[in-house]
C-alpha cells in the first residue's frame, strides 16, 4: 500500500473509532423499529436531510445501529484532501471487511459528490447519506438518480421528543392532572423560547453561544464558500433582517430598498441561498392564481426558535410570533411543503389566516395562531378571519391554536375549534 493508500486507511481507522464511540451512546429514539424496518429492506439510497446539528448522524446511526456498516465522514477535511475513490473502497474493505450498508455523512462536501453516489449505486452498494444542504442534495439526487431515493428529513427536537427526553410520553392520559399539565405548559414555554437543538435540550446553559456560532458556521460554510459569495456584509444584513422579521412577511423590492441592495435579483438570489442549508423557510399566499401566488408577499420562518434567542435584537420575547414560528416548523415535520399544500391567506377583506392546509387540490384545514385570547376583540379578529376563509374556499375543518384556552366556537353554521398549544404539538 503507497503512502497516500495509508493514510485513508487510518483516516477511515479514526472514523470508524469515531463510529463506534458515537454508538456506544445513549439517544432520544428518533424513528419506530417498523420504519427502521421498511427503510433498511430498500436497496434504494436513504437521503437523510436537514439543518447542521439537527441530529442527522444520529438517526443514520439509530437506523443502522446492530447492522453490518461502513462510515465515511465528508466533514473531515484529511478526507477531502486525500480523497482517492479507489484507495478509499480498498481501505473500506480492510476496515470493515464485509458490511452491508455505507454511511456517507455530510456528503454535500465532496466535490462532484453525485457523480460518486451514482456510480456507488449501480455497483450494488447499500447507501445511506446525510447532508445539510437539502435543496441541493435532493435536486441532483433527482437529475441523475430519479426514482432510485428516498428522502428523510430530519429538524431539531419536536416538542414530544422535548417531552420524550423529560421521561414523559404525549399520551393524553399524561394530561390528566393540573400538575402534569403544569409541567408539560412549562417544558413548552421553555420550549418556545430554547428551540429543539438536540445539544441545546440537554444543555441549555450553552444555548446562546452554541447557536450563534452555528448560525455563522451555517452562512459560512453552506453559503459563502459554497456559492463563492463575495458581498459578505449583504448575506448578513439579509440574514440578521430575516431573523429579526420572521413571520412576518415581505417583498424582494422592500428587502433591496431597506438593505440597499444593487437589484432586486441579488436579494433573490440570497434569500434563496438562505434556504438551501434550511436556516430560514418561506410561505407564500395562497391563490388559485399563480401569477397571483408569484406576486404576493412571502412570510419568512426560521428553522428553529433557539436562533431568536441567540441572535435577535428583539428586547422582550414576543410569545405570539414564537408560536406560530413553532407550529410552522412543525407542520413541516408532519410532510406539509411550502407552496404546494402549506400557505398563508388572505380573504377578500384582506383577513389574515395564519396557515390554509390542502390535500390534493382541496383545502383541508385552516389555522390561526394566537398565543394570547383572553382579549374578546382579538378572539372575535380570529374567528371571523377563519370564517370569511371558510365561506370563500369551502373549508369548514378550522381551528385556533393558543395557550391554554380550549372551546368550541361556534358561528354562521360553522364551527371553530380552539386547542391548547401543547395539546396540538402533541397531536
Amino acid at each position: 500500500m503507497n503512502t497516500a493508500g495509508l493514510m485513508i486507511k487510518n483516516i477511515i481507522i479514526q472514523q470508524r473509532e469515531e463510529r463506534d464511540s458515537l454508538l456506544s451512546q445513549s439517544y432520544i429514539k428518533r424513528i419506530d423499529d417498523h420504519t427502521m424496518a421498511d427503510y433498511l429492506s430498500t436497496t434504494l439510497i436513504k437521503l437523510i436531510s436537514g439543518p447542521r446539528r439537527a441530529g442527522k448522524s444520529v438517526l443514520a446511526l439509530q437506523l443502522l445501529n446492530g447492522q453490518r456498516f461502513a462510515y465515511l465522514n465528508f466533514d473531515d477535511d484529511q478526507l477531502l484532501k486525500s480523497f482517492d475513490e479507489d484507495a478509499i473502497m480498498l481501505a473500506l474493505a480492510e476496515v470493515y471487511k464485509n458490511y452491508d450498508y455505507l454511511l456517507l455523512d455530510e456528503i454535500q462536501n465532496l466535490n462532484k459528490w453525485e457523480l460518486w453516489v451514482s456510480k456507488m449505486y449501480r455497483r450494488g452498494f447499500n447507501l445511506i447519506i446525510t447532508g445539510s444542504n437539502a435543496r441541493l442534495l435532493s435536486h441532483e439526487m433527482a437529475t441523475l438518480l430519479t426514482g432510485r431515493f428516498l428522502q428523510i428529513s430530519v429538524f431539531p427536537f419536536s416538542f414530544t421528543e422535548v417531552l420524550k427526553s423529560e421521561g414523559i410520553s404525549s399520551l393524553s392520559e399524561d394530561f390528566d392532572s393540573p400538575a402534569k399539565t403544569g409541567k408539560i405548559q412549562g417544558l413548552l414555554d421553555t420550549y418556545l423560547r430554547n428551540g429543539g437543538f438536540p445539544e441545546t435540550v440537554l444543555n441549555p446553559v450553552i444555548l446562546k453561544n452554541y447557536l450563534s456560532s452555528l448560525f455563522d458556521s451555517i452562512l459560512l460554510k453552506d453559503i459563502l464558500n459554497r456559492f463563492r459569495i463575495r458581498q459578505t456584509q449583504q448575506l448578513y444584513d439579509l440574514a440578521n433582517y430575516l431573523l429579526t422579521n420572521y413571520t412576518n412577511p415581505y417583498s424582494f423590492n422592500q428587502l433591496k430598498d431597506d438593505l440597499q441592495f444593487n437589484s432586486v435579483a441579488t436579494v433573490q438570489k440570497f434569500a434563496v441561498y438562505l434556504e438551501v442549508p434550511f436556516l430560514f423557510l418561506s410561505l407564500t399566499r395562497y391563490s388559485t392564481k399563480i401569477k397571483a401566488q408569484q406576486k404576493s408577499p412571502l412570510k419568512t420562518y426560521i428553522i428553529d426558535n433557539g436562533f431568536i434567542k441567540a441572535r435577535s435584537f428583539e428586547l422582550s420575547p414576543n410569545t405570539g410570533r414564537l408560536l406560530e414560528n413553532a407550529v410552522f416548523i412543525e407542520l413541516l415535520r408532519r410532510e406539509y411543503k411550502p407552496s404546494l399544500d402549506v400557505f398563508y391567506y388572505r380573504s377578500r377583506n384582506s383577513k389574515e389566516v395564519d396557515f390554509l392546509l390542502r390535500s390534493g387540490h382541496a383545502v383541508k384545514q385552516l389555522i390561526q395562531v394566537c398565543y394570547d385570547l383572553t382579549n374578546e376583540k382579538k378572539l372575535k379578529r380570529e374567528v371571523d378571519a377563519l370564517i370569511e376563509a371558510a365561506n370563500e374556499l369551502n373549508c369548514n375543518d378550522l381551528v385556533i391554536i393558543t395557550w391554554d384556552r380550549e372551546e368550541k366556537i361556534a358561528r354562521n353554521g360553522l364551527s371553530v375549534q380552539v386547542v391548547p398549544a401543547y395539546k396540538w404539538f402533541c397531536g
